[in-house]
């Protein structure tokens, strides 16, 4: 068994989102004039995801999109997100981070929040990190972003509460049963399949099936034009976007070189308190 706290990397926005939009009951003020589902759901879905999902009380760290974050790829790429509207219904979440924020600091919870960086940057920053200076330290990764299957590896695993138990923890092996590619590929993967997520089309014509056979054996883009799997229509395709298909790819790829301003301390984090405690603090009932 690995040495060491485990730490657990939650991703902020996404676990917000969900909160929001996914707790099974609204939850508002006692004048009935505030809703305070996102900040009750975020404290409530956490929880309950270290108590049911953690071997050992671990280390929290909460790590949030900046404002700016996504604006060097945007500048590769204007398409990049820009499905994402940010109506009245979106920024539900938003609003709530403020009160998150305060909470978690109130609870000496420690998060991050980089103006010009993407929380997928942050976390796969975290974890690089880790890797270098606690080899072998449990780590993972909340979140229903699967961007993230590209960073598990032996010590390293997604958790996806919103999955069916027993299918929670994503590592290698998971993700090479279900989608017939390594965590390595992942991002050629993506860029040759597409992924609506943040709105990156993908080559026409080619699905997961597909791109998984185009990559087997642990091929990566790269090695693609010379493999001599490229034949008849499938070779038009992909040439005729080869070199948009290589821009993707770099989008999808997260950063693992960033400055952090916090580092994993190695200690557990206290015990969470519970949801309806967290809003009495922020006095927000």
């Amino acid at each position: 068994m690995p040495a060491g706290v485990p730490l657990l990397l939650v991703d902020g926005h996404n676990l917000l989102w969900r909160a929001a939009f996914g707790f099974p009951a609204a939850i508002l003020s006692r004048d009935k004039t505030r809703d305070l589902t996102a900040e009750f759901g975020f404290f409530a879905l956490l929880r309950v995801a270290i108590r049911e999902e953690m071997p050992e009380p671990p280390e929290v760290l909460v790590v949030f999109d900046g404002e700016h974050g996504a604006a060097d790829r945007k500048d590769s790429d204007a398409d990049y997100k820009a499905n994402r509207v940010i109506d009245e219904a979106a920024l539900k979440p938003l609003r709530a981070i403020p009160h998150v924020q305060r909470a978690l600091t109130g609870y000496s919870i420690t998060w991050i929040e980089i103006e010009t960086a993407e929380a997928d940057d942050v976390i796969a920053t975290l974890v690089a990190t880790t890797r270098e200076r606690e080899p072998g330290r449990r780590v993972w990764i909340m979140s229903g972003d699967r961007d993230f299957y590209q960073l598990v590896d032996e010590h390293v695993r997604a958790l996806n509460t919103v999955m069916k138990r027993g299918r929670r923890h994503i590592g290698p092996a998971e993700v090479t049963e279900r989608y017939n590619v390594t965590p390595g590929q992942w991002p050629d993967f993506c860029a040759l399949k597409g992924d609506p997520a943040d709105n990156i089309p993908g080559v026409k014509g080619i699905g997961e099936g597909t791109a998984a056979t185009l990559l087997a054996g642990g091929l990566h883009l790269d090695q693609l034009p010379d493999s001599g799997r490229l034949t008849g229509s499938r070779k038009a395709k992909v040439t005729e976007t080869w070199d948009q298909v290589l821009a993707w790819r770099e989008l999808i790829r997260m950063r693992t070189d960033l400055t952090l301003p916090h580092h994993p301390t190695g200690d557990p984090t206290r015990e969470l308190p519970r949801p309806a405690d967290v809003i009495d603090k922020l006095g927000l009932w």
